[in-house]
């Protein structure tokens, strides 16, 4: 029970990361433009990495 509880909060959280990415892109590539990197693709990669180790 608590293992499909912990699944879903971690795919809740990397769902939420890729809306987030999705969201912020326009304002990445203006910061890549300037110089300024974005880590928004770490972030997602993070969490798809935590999703994939508990299934």
């Amino acid at each position: 029970m608590l293992d499909s509880l912990y699944r879903a909060g971690v795919f809740t959280v990397y769902q939420l990361t890729l809306v987030v990415g999705i969201l912020l892109m326009p304002l990445a590539l203006m910061a890549g433009r300037l110089g300024v990197p974005m880590p928004v693709g770490d972030l997602v990669a993070a969490a798809g990495r935590a999703y994939e180790s508990t299934a």
